[in-house]
C-alpha cells in the first residue's frame, strides 16, 4: 500500500461559522459596518439559510453566519473564543479602515497599537466577539 502525504492532498479553510442571533441583523453588521460582501443566502427551509459574508477584496476564507437555534448555542452568541479574539480583519491601509470603521460606529476596545507583527486596534462585533484589525508589518 503506498503511503499518503500531506502534499497529496488541496485542501483549504473555507469558512468559519460564527453563531448569531438572527440572519438579517448579523448580515446588516457584517455588510453595511464592516463593509463585507453578502456572497450567499439561501434559504434552507424551516427558518434555516445558509449565509456566507466575506470582506471586499477576499478570494479565501470565509463567514458563514448561523443562526442559533438552542440553548446552547444562543449562549455562545458573543462569546465563542471565551474572550479572546475571534477574528483577524487583514488591512492593506490600517489608518483609511480604522477611521472608516469608527466613523460607521464600531466601538473599538483597543486602542491602535505597534506591536512586533505589525499595527493593531480590536473592535467587538454586534454581539460582543473581538476582532483584530490588522496591518502586519512588510517583510
Amino acid at each position: 500500500m503506498d503511503a499518503v502525504h500531506v502534499r497529496d492532498f488541496m485542501q483549504k479553510v473555507a469558512l468559519v461559522a460564527i453563531v448569531v442571533r438572527e440572519y438579517d441583523e448579523a448580515i446588516r453588521y457584517y455588510t453595511e459596518k464592516l463593509g463585507f460582501r453578502l456572497t450567499e443566502d439561501t434559504d434552507l427551509g424551516g427558518g434555516k439559510r445558509w449565509v456566507r459574508v466575506a470582506p471586499p477584496s477576499s478570494s479565501g476564507t470565509e463567514l458563514l453566519l448561523a443562526r442559533a437555534t438552542s440553548a446552547e448555542q444562543t449562549e455562545r452568541v458573543g462569546d465563542q473564543t471565551g474572550g479572546r479574539v475571534f477574528l483577524f480583519l487583514e488591512t492593506d491601509d490600517f489608518q483609511r479602515d480604522y477611521k472608516a470603521l469608527q466613523a460607521k460606529g464600531v466601538q473599538f476596545v483597543r486602542e491602535p497599537r505597534e506591536e512586533p507583527y505589525g499595527r493593531v486596534a480590536v473592535f467587538r462585533d454586534l454581539y460582543g466577539n473581538l476582532i483584530d484589525l490588522i496591518q502586519p508589518r512588510s517583510v
